[in-house]
């Protein structure tokens, strides 16, 4: 199962992403969590202790890495170098675990089809396409923000993009421009998540104004989020509540993308 979380910068993506990232481990998954933001910020998110994330390194800053498996060094253009380096280890050899919740770290390389050709980009597209291909694990991919990487088709063989929005009129406003690249690479399985929402009056916004994308859930505003991220531990455990909704909305994903798998 793969899941894209997707929406304009700020809106609480890296927060729903670790959310479903420990739901989905403490029901005893084999959860692979992949930030794909310039900016990394998952891992303390998830509340991975500090000497855990002193192991991690972005793909895209590994020049050596790169130069081995591509035969190029970062930065190159023109001439030679491999388009399809052997990334079947990297997954394995280069994330870092806690509570069940295996992390990688993309790097801030153009990803796509139609972006630079370097090698580091070469790398990137080459292990992005093989985690989408992988079996028997949960996925989930916190997308960097914007629409640009629907652009470039680089999430065309997720089960499904979860949105995360506002309840304002410009993240709805990214929601439609994002409903429309997905469609067009043929992505169809689209959930809108409502977060820091403050009242009933906020969710009725979502629903009235959504682009025909159902809502899946909301994510109440907290106080609780900032107070988490001050004292270094997940919201998983620090806000109960959205723990709970955030439950809610996996056990839905799940039903639903393998409800559609056998049909």
């Amino acid at each position: 199962m793969k899941i894209a979380i997707s929406g304009k910068g700020g809106v609480g993506k890296t927060t729903l992403s670790a959310l479903l990232a420990q739901v989905y481990a403490d029901d005893e998954r084999d959860v692979l969590a992949v930030d794909g933001d310039p900016a990394p910020c998952l891992a303390g998110a998830l509340g991975f202790p500090d000497e855990v994330r002193a192991k991690l390194s972005p793909i895209a800053e590994m020049d050596a890495l790169i130069e081995e498996r591509t035969g190029a060094k970062p930065g190159y253009s023109g001439g030679f170098f491999t388009l399809n380096p052997r990334v079947d280890d990297i997954p394995e050899r280069f994330s870092v675990t806690h509570r069940g919740v295996r992390l990688l770290e993309m790097g801030s390389v153009d990803l796509g089809g139609s972006g630079c050709i370097c090698p580091e980009s070469a790398m990137l597209k080459t292990l992005f396409t093989h985690l989408l291909f992988r079996d028997d694990e949960v996925l989930i991919l916190d997308m960097y923000a914007g629409v640009e990487h629907l652009g470039r088709a680089t999430v065309d063989f997720v089960d499904a993009m979860v949105i995360v929005v506002e309840p304002t009129r410009r993240s709805i406003g990214t929601a439609k421009q994002i409903k429309k690249l997905a469609t067009d690479i043929g992505l169809t399985r689209l959930w809108l998540v409502g977060n820091k929402v403050r009242n009933q009056e906020e969710k009725d916004f979502l629903i009235a104004e959504s682009p025909g994308i159902p809502l899946l859930g909301t994510l109440a505003a907290d106080f609780g989020v900032q107070e988490a991220d001050r004292l270094g531990i997940p919201v998983y455990d620090h806000v109960p509540a959205l723990r709970d909704a955030a439950q809610r909305m996996a056990k839905t994903i799940e039903a639903e993308i393998y409800s559609a798998s056998k049909e």
